[in-house]
């Protein structure tokens, strides 16, 4: 494959030499040959300084994303070399009892474009960039040789494939289809995952650690999760010993599987009594469930989706976050606890904090941060890409 020669404007090669990935369009000058999308580049300053070598799209406002600062080939050697670091490095840190996880994140791994999660025997990836679709072949057979899968499958449907000039792609790839089902275990506690209909690959995997932590205060508590999903706050706390658990959802799908993963820990239990459940799945909008409800709460799980999925929708998503927040600090209990989280990379941890402070004045409750989290272990943040660190949480008392 051959490489292009790409010459940045005067002044802009500042972030590049702090090893940041990205190139933005506006800070390319000219590109010395004719190029596809896709195309490897060697970036160079105004000066002529070599910089490093990335793939080009010109279509997209990220018209380069880096793939090494150093001299040398970007060949198969080269993905040999960063997927093999990449599963040494989930080696050493994914928990025990524990079959799921990301074996490959993006930026966070060095190799932008490429994500790859494990469920149990099978892979699930997705070439989510121009650039990192043209090695497909060459990584599914790293992968195939390396990471040991009954089968690879491709969970290609996002905006961002459409945003790269790509179609979506949702299929088998290598090996065995991958049932409609598959059981996996985090920490000793059973899911069952949705690969092929539920949301991004399937499971939450970057929640994880997040969730050991919130129920560790589940016992004898009164839970109610929010955008539950597919249940895996529910169960945990359900584990832990909750006296109730709420699970909300909107997706009646997702809310089969909450149900499911329930049945699947041995939690679903016979109420002969007729008294109230002791877990109970609520199909309905969070907003609308949480402004109606008069039941009292412990303990409040805020997962939302990405609010903001650009920096225009940041003030209208902060809205949206502070007034969440404010409905679930009025739903708890004096001395309750709130986990609320955002995975947009746009709200920032700082902003962040200030919604909920603000959220906070307004409930005219008393607010004590407890923890600040963020991605697990498996989902690497790339220091010099300050961007990659997408979800942040507060876990807070609630005076």
């Amino acid at each position: 494959m051959k490489t292009i020669q790409l010459i940045l404007k005067p002044g802009k090669e500042k972030p590049i030499k702090g090893r940041h990935p990205w190139v933005f369009s506006g800070a390319i000058d000219r590109i010395d040959d004719s190029f596809e999308t896709g195309d490897l580049v060697s970036v160079f300053s105004a000066q002529k300084e070599f910089l490093g070598t990335g793939y080009l799209n010109p279509r997209s406002q990220i018209a380069v994303r880096m793939l090494s600062f150093e001299e040398g080939p970007i060949n198969e050697k080269f993905f040999e070399q960063r997927i093999e670091h990449a599963l040494g490095l989930r080696s050493r840190f994914i928990p025990p009892d524990t079959n799921a996880c990301r074996l490959i994140h993006s930026e966070g791994d060095f190799l932008p474009g490429l994500i790859v999660d494990r469920y149990a025997d099978y892979l699930v990836v997705q070439f989510q960039t121009a650039g990192i679709d043209r090695w497909r072949e060459t990584i599914l057979s790293i992968l195939e040789a390396r990471a040991g899968c009954r089968g690879i499958f491709e969970k290609d449907d996002s905006e961002m494939r459409g945003w790269e000039g790509l179609e979506k792609r949702v299929g088998r790839l290598v090996g065995e289809e991958p049932p409609d089902y598959v059981e996996i275990k985090e920490y000793g506690i059973p899911f069952i995952v949705d690969i092929h209909a539920g949301q991004k690959t399937g499971f939450f995997l970057d929640q994880r650690e997040n969730r050991k932590l919130v129920s560790s205060h589940a016992n004898g508590k009164r839970v109610l999760n929010t955008f539950a999903y597919t249940g895996g706050f529910s169960v945990y706390a359900a584990r832990s010993g909750a006296s109730r658990v709420v699970s909300v959802e909107t997706s009646e799908r997702a809310l089969n599987t909450c149900r499911a993963n329930f049945e699947l820990n041995g939690l679903i239990e016979k109420n002969e009594k007729g008294d109230p459940p002791r877990f109970e799945f609520v199909k309905e909008d969070v907003f609308e469930y949480l402004r109606k409800t008069t039941e009292e709460f412990d303990l409040i799980v805020l997962d939302p989706p990405a609010f903001a999925k650009s920096q225009d929708h940041v003030m209208q998503a902060s809205r949206g976050y502070k007034d969440l927040n404010l409905w679930a600090m009025k739903r708890l209990s004096r001395g309750g606890l709130l986990y609320t989280s955002s995975c947009s990379s746009y709200v920032n941890p700082d902003l962040f904090q200030k919604i909920v402070f603000a959220a906070a004045k307004d409930a005219r409750r008393d607010v004590q941060i407890l923890a600040k989290t963020s991605h697990a272990p498996d989902h690497p943040i790339n220091v010099f890409h300050p961007e990659g660190e997408y979800l942040k949480g507060l876990l807070c008392l609630v005076g």
